[in-house]
């Protein structure tokens, strides 16, 4: 029994000419006759390793040149920003630090600055240190997945190893301060939910000896290596003027020659005190963004350490009975104390700070009417929170630019007219975290 192949099975007429589609495993193909040149279109994800998540790329080809990329989101999405509104202010941490779920001390700080720009108060200094000192912990971590990521991608396997490795000692010091590795709720509005443990401070100094050491192994391993510079050179390019335009931020822009950090440009929580620099390159394409990166980590080194060195004992929540819980300012000047011990303490002293501390867990405090936005700079770019309150116990909004979602904006220009391999590099080098796309 023979069959006879029929080559308009499964295809379809449009106006640019006839398709045929072919459906299996994880590539779904499409193979258009247009004005007489053959057209593959690639569905790239969203399950797919090079893709950081369910990200779909949708890439037409010629031969391996991409003609046309799109990127299709929304797999992920989790609801986060409509969730925070039937929460109270203190509970919305909990949901924002699962947005980019890679950098999660920064939804915090975000979040609770905003929070407290519309209560019109400042944690304690000892609290904005200690979040200084964490973000930048935190900004290491998602440096390090994200040459680990670069390296797999490119198939430098030894750098993702690597990566991943550092990495885990710096959770291994974030779940020492604030109890676990990712999702931390540590920041909350008016300060932090507990002060530093007994050692944390020496954990550091531990680290802080290590890692330096790390990073120039990682510039051994991959920086001098010939095959990674041919890989990276001139792919996923985007100059300053682009950048702009499509609002691109973080180390994309930097790598474009633009040194712009809202820690040097807009401060907050003391930043503009600290003595550290912008890297950026001149390349503007993954190889500049590979080497700010770098160079980002030993900057962030450089500001944990001068964050411990100015440490001073106090309070880390403000104190303000209609904001902080009475548990957290009957831990003493030092801001040192076990909470649960203070809540047995006022249990035995005081009904009316039961009373108080039972209906500020339950209900949350009244934040004013009003809205702010209030931008800080992630690992991956400006990170917005633009929060709306009429005066209630919960947020009436809160929308937040994630850096992720702005900048994949501009994975077509990175890619079309260039190869379909250097998509990979493209994307790989925007870092995007779709927990923070989709959210």
């Amino acid at each position: 029994m023979s069959t006879t192949y029929d080559p308009y099975a499964g295809s379809r007429e449009t106006t640019e000419g006839r398709v045929y589609t072919v459906t299996g495993g994880d590539w779904d193909l499409t193979f258009a006759d247009q004005q007489g040149e053959d057209r593959l279109v690639v569905n790239m994800g969203p399950q797919h390793p090079s893709t950081h998540g369910v990200l779909r790329l949708v890439l037409d080809l010629e031969g391996e040149t991409v003609t046309k990329a799109r990127v299709v989101i929304g797999y992920l999405h989790t609801g986060i920003e409509k969730n925070t509104e039937y929460r109270n202010w203190v509970q919305g941490t909990t949901f924002v630090t699962r947005m980019d779920y890679l950098s999660p001390l920064f939804n915090e700080a975000g979040y609770c600055l905003a929070v407290e720009k519309l209560l019109g108060i400042e944690a304690p200094p000892r609290a904005q240190t200690i979040r200084v000192l964490v973000m930048e912990l935190n900004r290491i971590a998602s440096h390090l997945v994200a040459l680990a990521t670069f390296g797999m991608e490119m198939g430098a396997l030894t750098g993702m190893t690597n990566g991943f490795r550092e990495r885990e000692m710096v959770l291994d010091v974030l779940e020492e301060i604030t109890g676990l590795r990712m999702n931390h709720a540590y920041i909350r509005p008016g300060g932090l939910a507990q002060d530093l443990p007994d050692g944390a401070v020496e954990s550091v100094r531990e680290l802080l000896a290590i890692l330096p050491k790390r990073v120039a192994d990682f510039h051994r391993l991959l920086t001098g290596q010939p095959i990674w510079q041919n890989r990276l050179k001139d792919a996923g390019y985007l100059d300053v003027t682009g950048c702009v335009a499509l609002g691109v931020t973080g180390p994309v822009l930097r790598a474009a020659g633009l040194p712009w950090d809202l820690r040097k440009v807009e401060p907050y929580l003391g930043y503009e005190t600290y003595d550290f620099e912008v890297p950026t390159a001149d390349t503007s394409d993954a190889w500049g963004r590979y080497l700010v990166r770098m160079a980002e980590v030993n900057e962030s080194l450089k500001i944990v350490a001068q964050a411990l060195d100015r440490l001073e004992p106090g309070p880390v929540m403000v104190e303000d009975r209609k904001i902080a819980w009475p548990a957290q300012l009957s831990l003493g000047a030092d801001g040192m104390g076990n909470s649960l011990d203070h809540v047995r303490h006022i249990m035995g002293q005081s009904m009316e700070s039961l009373i108080h501390h039972f209906k500020l867990v339950t209900e949350g405090f009244r934040v004013p009417a009003g809205q702010v936005y209030v931008p800080i700079e992630s690992p991956r770019g400006e990170l917005g929170f633009h929060v709306v309150s009429d005066g209630g116990t919960r947020p009436w909004r809160v929308h937040v630019r994630d850096p992720s979602f702005v900048n994949l904006q501009a994975t077509a220009a990175m890619s079309e007219g260039g190869m379909i391999a250097d998509v990979i590099a493209a994307i790989a080098s925007i870092d995007p975290v779709m927990g923070g796309v989709d959210r």
